[in-house]
């Protein structure tokens, strides 16, 4: 897509700004910066969100799991974590979360594999919230929550646009594509130049 084309793109949504549901899975969002290379900034992700829907929180969801430190009595947030969610604060998401588990991996140098799994809150969210909007606009290549996006179309009639890496989309997500409950798929290198935190 060039930057015309994006431009239409994002405009055909005015009329439907106030009845689509943003879901930021920011734990995937964060892992494109390895094949974009690149960084994408919250405070730009805000502000591309904010030409899907209006300024209700509760319609633009932010995912992203606390991180507090492999001791389990820690109640500090290590700074990434408090980091990520204050700027997702000040840019006016609804933050979603719950606390990170580190498991004892001997395989890993530091010792510990972190796990914080967000699926099915985003999920159980989108059930919840479905009489308030009419489109979601995922920011997540994951395919696990394509057998909640083809509920939510075939029971409620919702439609659904992923955003994701181009080497971090999963197969379901096309698969859902071919039957048509995910309408259109959008790879964030084309949005570079709006969702960059490097950018000049």
């Amino acid at each position: 897509m060039d930057h015309n084309e994006i431009r239409s793109f994002l405009e055909s949504f005015e009329p439907r700004r106030e009845r689509t549901i943003v879901i930021v899975d920011y734990g995937n969002v964060e892992k494109w910066k390895h094949s974009l290379h690149w960084r994408i900034g919250i405070k730009e992700l805000a502000q591309l969100v904010k030409s899907f829907s209006t300024g209700k929180t509760y319609l633009r969801r932010f995912y992203f799991g606390s991180d507090y430190g492999p001791h389990e009595r820690s109640e500090i947030l290590v700074p990434f974590s408090r980091l990520i969610i204050e700027k997702a604060q000040m840019n006016r998401f609804e933050i979603v979360t719950k606390r990170v588990k580190y498991i004892h991996d001997a395989n890993n140098l530091s010792g510990y594999e972190k796990k914080c799994d967000l699926d099915v809150e985003m999920a159980v969210d989108l059930i919840k919230e479905r009489d308030g909007y009419d489109t979601i606009v995922l920011f997540s290549g994951d395919g696990d929550l394509m057998y909640a996006v083809k509920y939510l179309h075939d029971a409620f009639g919702k439609s659904c646009v992923v955003f994701g890496a181009r080497d971090h989309i999963g197969r379901e997500v096309f698969d859902a594509k071919t039957e048509g409950y995910v309408t259109n798929i959008f790879y964030a290198e084309a949005f570079e130049y709006r969702l960059s935190m490097d950018k000049q």
